[in-house]
């Protein structure tokens, strides 16, 4: 290519730098109530406002095609009552009456029509959060440790992990235009149309930057699969500067082998005073030197890939103003979250509830949505803690409220203890069919029924009380985080999915390709065997990813598409 010829932007950065407030025409459309639906660019535009328009493909000929997604900013996943008992009364007032726990500590509304969507939003703002940054090209959800069990120091890092949020969040006007005054932003006002953002730019990032602070030996974040990583090194209880990570990313598309996941390189050690000099020095790497002529290409994962660590390690020293030092020694056990009642280093307990799948919904019997907003309304003292394993942990509850709250959940049919076999605490799926425009295979519907076939095939070798961590994703786009799992299913097609094998449980290996195409009704066809084979091989205490590196994927792993 030579010097004259002009870059191809994609079509996303056209309409960024037409618009760069990220008005579109949202407000003007909504205010008709002719519409029933945004428009293609501006679909683009909404999810900057923590919005995507989507097709409920169940619905589709019943001629209700449109519908939204409106997902919260909840920095660290924290919550208080009132503002959990609020988004409990916008699912049941505007969405289908479910709340959809995010794997980055948020909360999700499904089924919303477009009349729905400003007053949603507005009053989501009103109790004090937001949905602005939750989607876009711009830092999301920052996520923070929910566990409140192992160090004082927590407190320290979830208010750096709340800094860097306010820091990083885009300043157009538009968002309190549209969704608090319910009025359209004049686009071609000079003021608008020349608008700047003083971080991001004119036109924002190339695609979606995520974030993630952590506390050794809990990885229940994930923190390699994050553009960038914060790891906490704590002395005597004492927060005495993070570990830094950059470049990890799950996305990648079938077929197209320039597209992997990726995990983050820890690059160095600095003192908590940078961190968002730090946190805004890697964003501008990926503002300046992300790919904006491929979204596929896009993530700060290619750059760290491309560019090497060095590089990283040099923008970053000049850009924060700092000399990065080595980095400080650490290390991981787990990625699990603390299901049960547990006690806090300050005295006070906390209750860790498996939501399966991630959805709190009422069922027979098991009525969790509305034990969740009875326990919000009489114990206000209670902190709602989302978690990056789509669970939920009741937080800084004292000993006298603690008899009240078993109280509501049993009522409702919730337990406290045993709540779900350890095999399904250890999945996670993400929503997938039928509301994902990307969806290609059933996901959040079809895991559970998976994982309790798997579970009569570990119990018929003996292996009934076996933990293996186990993900699905409709697409493979990543967004369960299946690539770091022991056992991934991957949609291909509707009853297909890609199956990878290999993760291990402190979250800091990638798991490989198994079969390129497994059919769903083969499950136990493919499965009895390889069970049977990890039952005899496994050394004591192997867990089934480790054996799977060890032994079985260098004998089996299937070619990459």
């Amino acid at each position: 290519m030579s010097a004259e010829t002009p870059v191809k932007l994609t079509h996303n950065e056209d309409i960024k730098a037409a618009i760069p407030t990220l008005a579109g025409t949202i407000a003007a459309t909504f205010n008709n109530p002719a519409n029933d639906h945004f428009s293609d660019d501006d679909n683009q535009f909404l999810k900057f406002h923590g919005s995507y328009q989507q097709d409920d493909r169940d619905l589709r000929k019943t001629g209700k095609k449109y519908i939204m997604m409106i997902r919260g900013r909840i920095p660290g996943g924290v919550m208080t009552a009132k503002q959990y008992g609020v988004f409990d009364q916008l699912a049941t007032d505007y969405g289908n009456n479910t709340l959809r726990i995010t794997t980055r500590q948020s909360i999700q509304f499904h089924g919303v029509v477009m009349a729905g969507l400003q007053p949603l939003v507005k009053k989501i703002n009103e109790s004090l959060l937001s949905t602005l940054a939750a989607c876009g090209d711009v830092n999301r959800n920052v996520l923070a440790p929910a566990t409140p069990a192992y160090t004082q120091a927590r407190e320290q890092v979830y208010a750096d992990a709340h800094k860097v949020a306010l820091a990083l969040a885009p300043t157009t006007k538009a968002y309190h235009s549209i969704w608090i005054d319910g009025v359209q932003l004049e686009n071609e006002a000079a003021e608008n149309k020349n608008f700047v953002d003083p971080l991001y730019g004119k036109t924002y990032l190339p695609r979606k930057f995520k974030i993630a602070f952590v506390i050794p030996p809990v990885n229940d974040l994930d923190v390699y699969t994050n553009c960038l990583g914060f790891i906490a090194v704590v002395e005597n209880d004492k927060l005495i500067g993070y570990n830094l990570a950059v470049g990890g990313g799950m996305g990648r598309s079938h077929g197209n082998e320039a597209t992997y996941p990726r995990l983050a390189d820890v690059i160095g050690f600095f003192t908590p005073d940078k961190i968002v000099e730090v946190s805004k020095a890697v964003l501008t790497i990926h503002r300046d030197f992300g790919d904006r002529t491929d979204r596929k290409h896009a993530r700060l994962k290619y750059v760290v890939a491309e560019r090497g660590v060095k590089f990283m390690q040099d923008e970053v020293n000049q850009r924060a103003g700092i000399t990065l030092a080595p980095a400080k020694p650490y290390q991981f056990t787990t990625t699990n979250d603390l299901i049960g009642w547990h006690k806090a280093v300050d005295g006070s307990s906390f209750l860790g509830l498996f939501v399966s799948m991630g959805r709190v919904k009422d069922l027979a019997g098991y009525n969790l949505k509305t034990a969740l907003r009875q326990i919000a309304d009489k114990f206000d003292k209670v902190e709602f803690r989302l978690t990056a394993n789509q669970n939920i942990i009741l937080a800084n509850v004292s000993d006298a409220d603690r008899a009240g709250i078993n109280v509501v959940l049993a009522q409702n049919g919730v337990k406290t203890e045993n709540q779900t076999s350890v095999l399904h605490a250890a999945s996670m799926a993400c929503p997938s069919l039928p509301t994902c425009g990307l969806g290609l295979a059933e996901s959040e519907r079809a895991l559970p029924g998976m994982v309790t076939r798997l579970e009569t095939l570990l119990a018929e070798v003996g292996l009934a009380k076996e933990e293996i961590i186990i993900r699905s994703t409709g697409c493979p786009n990543g967004c369960a985080r299946p690539y770091m799992a022991e056992i991934a299913f991957v949609g291909k097609a509707p009853g297909r999915y890609q199956v990878w094998l290999g993760g291990d449980v402190s979250g800091t290996r990638l798991n490989k390709i198994w079969k390129d195409v497994l059919k769903e009704p083969d499950l136990e066809t493919e499965f009895r065997p390889v069970f049977a084979r990890f039952a005899k091989e496994r050394n004591a205490g192997e867990r089934f990813g480790d054996w799977c590196q060890r032994i079985f994927l260098k004998e089996n792993t299937a070619a990459a598409n």
